[in-house]
């Protein structure tokens, strides 16, 4: 037994055009809405909070990290892309996640400590913390491309 299936095929000769819409037709219709982009560009833009990019503590924590500068090697440890994030509370606590180009790195005792303390220096911190983590491990690829170019790199 077969599990065939067959197309039905209807051939026409015409097809009736569409009715066409008139303007009478639309005076019966509920009225237009307004424009939903009207008075857009007159708004003002929306606060951003001190804790999120853009607002005062987040960008002066990372001013504060480019501050920062690998002994060994001459770009900032924010380029370098040591920092993997920025977290800032309402309440002005900043915790930072950062890593070291190596374990071994010479500054893996002082360099969370100078990073707390440059954080901690920025205007509206209440609070520093810096976690060291190692995972995920640090490569050359998470460098910026300014970092790149410095060490020509680019």
């Amino acid at each position: 037994m077969s599990d065939e299936r067959k197309i039905m095929v209807e051939e026409v000769d015409a097809v009736d055009a569409p009715p066409k819409v008139r303007v009478d037709d639309a005076a019966d219709a509920a009225p237009r809405q307004r424009d939903y982009l009207d008075g857009f560009l007159s708004q003002k833009p929306a606060e951003v909070s001190a804790g999120e990019p853009g607002g005062d503590i987040y960008d002066g924590v990372i001013d504060a990290l480019k501050e920062i500068y690998d002994p060994e090697i001459p770009v900032n440890i924010y380029d370098l892309g040591l920092i993997y994030g920025v977290d800032v509370t309402t309440d002005g606590h900043v915790v930072v996640t950062m890593t070291l180009t190596t374990p071994h790195c010479p500054v893996a005792e002082s360099m969370p400590g100078e990073v707390e303390l440059r954080v901690g220096a920025v205007p509206g911190v209440g609070d520093a913390q810096v976690n060291l983590v190692w995972d995920p491990p640090w490569d050359p690829q998470k460098m910026s491309d300014e970092a790149k170019l410095e060490l020509g790199m680019l």
